[in-house]
C-alpha cells in the first residue's frame, strides 16, 4: 500500500517542479492575479451551469430575440398578432352580441329581479351542449339533482372562510375530513396528511414548494430540478417558473407514450428535488409506471409525487369497478405525495382538489410563515390566504353525496364508455389511438391526413375536442354526460362520417382553419412568439364589444327570453 501511494505522488512532485521551473522568473503578482482571474473566470462559467435554464436555451433565445428586432420581422410579428386578436375578438364579440356592456359601476344598485334576470341572460349564453355531453373534460358530472344540492350547500357557506376556523369551525372539521376520506382512498395510513386546495395547479405547486424547500433544508439545493415526463401537467412548468426551480422533461414511449423510466434514471443529478409521474397523464390518458418511478425515488432518496388530478377520483375505484391497475398510490413505499382534483370525476363545484402526503414531514414544508409581520404572525397552508368556505362544503357534501358505491358506479359507467368509444375510434379507416386509453382519455390521429381538420369537422357538429400536439392528435376526455344513452353512439357516428368526408380529399384538411393554425404553430421555431400569439388570446378574454345599449339595462327582448 505504502508502495503504491509512493508511486502515486511522484507524477504530482513533477507537475509541481514543471509548474515551479516554467513561473520562476514570473513577478509573484503576475502569479497571484493570473491564479485569481483564473479562478473567477471558472467561477463564471460554473455559474452558467447553474441557471434554471440551460446555457444552449438561453443563447437562442437571445439570438431570436435580436433578430425579432429587426423591422420586417417585427412587422410581421405584429401584422400576425393583429390578426389573431381580430379573430379572437370576432369570435367573443358574436357570441355576446346583442348585450350591453358594463364599463363602469351602476350609480345605483339595481334590483334583485333585474340582477337575476340579467344574470340569467348571460349564463345562458353559447351554443355547445355542454349538459348533454358535447364537451371534452370541462364538466364531469351535469346530473339536475347534484346541481341543486351544490347550489343549496354553495349557498348556505357563501360567505364562510377557511382562514377563520374560528369563526367556523364546522368548516375547518368538514376541510379536515375531505383530507382524511382522500387519504383513505389513496391507501394512505394513520400517518398521511394533505390539504384542500384551489384546483390542481395549486396542489402540485404546493407539491413542487414542499420538495424545493426540502431539498434546500436537507441537501442544501438551492435550485432545485423537477423529473418529470414531458406529457406531464404544464403545471409543473409553471411550479419551476414560480418557484425559481429547474423542470427536466424526460422523454415517453412513442407508442404507449409512458415515461421511459430508465432514462429518469440517467437524468437524476445531485440537484434532482422531486420525481414526478401520472396516473393518468392529460393528453393520452396513459399511466405511467408509477411503481418503477417509485422505486428510483426509494434508490436515490427523492421524494416522488403522483400527479392524478385528471382521473384521480377514477383509479382510486377502478379495481372494485372491474377494472384492475397496477399500483400507483401510498401501498407503493416510494410514493410520497399525490395531487387529485375533486372538481373532476368528484363531481364538486370547480375550485378545489386535494394534495396529499405519505406523512407531516413532507407537508411541513409546504407552510408559509411569516412570524415579524407588523400585523401579526401571517402562516397559511396554501397559496391563498382568505378561500372560500362554500368550495370546501361543496365538496365535503360532493364526496359525502356520493360515497364508494356512487363513485364505483360511475367509475364502471365512464370507463366502459372510454373502453366502447376507443374500440370503435380503431374500428374508423384513417384514424389510429395515440397512447393508452387506460382511464377516461380517448387521443387519436391520422396517419393520412391533418387531423386538426377533424376538430373543425366535430365542431362543426356541435362537438369540443381538445387538440393536442407533439405529436399531433385529439382527445375525448369521457365524463358522465357521455356515458348518457345515445351519447357515445351519436359521436362516434359524427366521428366517423367526418373522417369519412375527409378522406375522400385528404389533401383539403391542410386547409381547415385548425388545421392552419396548429400547423402554423408548430412550424415556428422561436416558441417565444407562439407565446406572444396566445397572450393575444389572453387579452381578448378580458375585452368588451361595441356599446349596444344603454349600460346596465337589458333590452325588452332581452328581459322577456329571461
Amino acid at each position: 500500500m505504502e508502495l503504491l501511494r509512493s508511486q502515486a505522488l511522484v507524477p504530482a512532485a513533477s507537475l509541481a517542479r514543471a509548474i515551479d521551473t516554467r513561473l520562476e522568473d514570473v513577478a509573484p503578482w503576475r502569479v497571484v492575479v493570473g491564479g485569481a482571474g483564473a479562478g473567477l473566470a471558472l467561477a463564471y462559467l460554473y455559474s452558467l451551469t447553474q441557471h434554471r435554464q440551460p446555457i444552449s436555451v438561453r443563447i437562442k433565445n437571445r439570438v431570436f430575440q435580436l433578430v425579432r428586432k429587426i423591422p420586417s420581422v417585427r412587422e410581421k410579428v405584429e401584422s400576425e398578432k393583429e390578426k389573431v386578436r381580430c379573430s379572437f375578438e370576432k369570435e367573443f364579440f358574436s357570441a355576446t352580441e346583442g348585450i350591453p356592456n358594463i364599463r363602469s359601476l351602476p350609480s345605483k344598485g339595481l334590483p334583485k329581479d333585474v340582477v337575476l334576470a340579467e344574470t340569467k341572460v348571460h349564463l345562458g349564453l353559447g351554443d355547445l351542449d355542454w349538459k348533454g355531453g358535447a364537451m371534452s373534460g370541462t364538466v364531469y358530472n351535469s346530473s339536475t339533482e347534484l346541481g341543486e344540492l351544490m347550489t343549496e350547500v354553495y349557498g348556505l357557506a357563501a360567505w364562510t372562510n377557511p382562514l377563520h376556523s374560528d369563526a367556523f369551525p364546522g368548516l375547518r372539521k368538514m376541510e379536515a375530513e375531505v383530507v382524511r376520506m382522500a387519504c383513505s382512498l389513496f391507501h394512505g395510513s394513520d400517518e398521511s396528511v394533505g390539504c384542500v386546495t384551489t384546483g390542481g395547479t395549486e396542489s402540485i405547486i404546493l407539491a413542487c414548494k414542499a420538495y424545493r424547500d426540502l431539498a434546500r433544508a436537507e441537501r442544501g439545493i438551492e435550485v432545485g430540478e423537477i423529473l418529470a415526463p414531458v406529457t406531464a401537467h404544464a403545471a409543473f412548468d409553471k411550479a419551476a417558473d414560480l418557484l425559481g426551480m429547474r423542470i427536466k422533461h424526460v422523454p415517453v414511449d412513442e407508442v404507449t407514450k409512458r415515461v421511459k423510466v430508465e432514462v429518469m434514471r440517467s437524468m437524476i443529478t445531485s440537484s434532482t428535488a422531486m420525481l414526478v409521474g401520472s396516473a393518468p397523464q392529460f393528453p393520452h390518458g396513459s399511466i405511467d409506471g408509477i411503481g418503477e418511478i417509485a422505486a428510483l425515488g426509494l434508490r436515490f432518496g427523492l421524494p416522488v409525487h403522483v400527479d392524478a388530478c385528471l382521473g384521480g377520483f377514477l383509479v382510486v375505484f377502478m379495481e372494485e369497478a372491474g377494472f384492475p391497475l397496477p399500483l400507483f398510490d401510498f401501498r407503493l413505499p416510494g410514493v410520497t405525495s399525490i395531487s387529485a382534483d375533486t372538481h373532476k370525476y368528484g363531481f364538486a363545484p370547480k375550485g378545489s382538489s386535494v394534495v396529499l402526503y405519505r406523512e407531516a414531514k413532507y407537508r411541513d414544508h409546504q407552510w408559509f410563515c411569516v412570524p415579524d409581520w407588523p400585523g401579526g404572525i401571517y402562516a397559511t397552508a396554501t397559496i391563498g390566504g382568505s378561500r372560500s368556505g362554500a368550495i370546501v362544503a361543496a365538496c365535503w357534501a360532493a364526496l359525502k353525496y356520493f360515497g364508494r358505491d356512487g363513485y364505483i358506479q360511475t367509475t364502471k359507467d365512464i370507463v366502459n364508455t372510454t373502453r366502447k368509444i376507443a374500440a370503435a375510434v380503431r374500428a374508423i379507416p384513417g384514424l389510429t389511438i395515440t397512447g393508452c386509453p387506460d382511464v377516461s382519455v380517448v387521443a387519436f390521429d391520422s396517419p393520412t391526413f391533418n387531423i386538426y381538420a377533424v376538430n373543425d369537422g366535430m365542431k362543426a357538429r356541435g362537438w369540443a375536442l381538445n387538440a393536442l400536439q407533439a405529436p399531433p392528435c385529439l382527445h375525448l376526455a369521457v365524463t358522465v354526460p357521455h356515458t348518457k344513452a345515445g351519447v357515445a353512439d351519436r359521436f362516434v357516428r359524427d366521428l366517423g362520417e367526418v373522417t369519412g368526408a375527409i378522406m375522400a380529399d385528404p389533401a383539403s384538411a391542410d386547409n381547415s382553419p385548425a388545421a392552419v393554425f396548429y400547423g402554423g404553430a408548430a412550424s415556428v421555431p422561436d416558441r417565444s412568439i407562439v407565446s406572444a400569439l396566445t397572450g393575444v388570446y389572453l387579452d381578448c378574454l378580458y375585452c368588451l364589444g361595441p356599446e349596444e345599449a344603454p349600460q346596465g339595462m337589458l333590452t325588452k327582448d332581452q328581459a322577456a327570453g329571461s
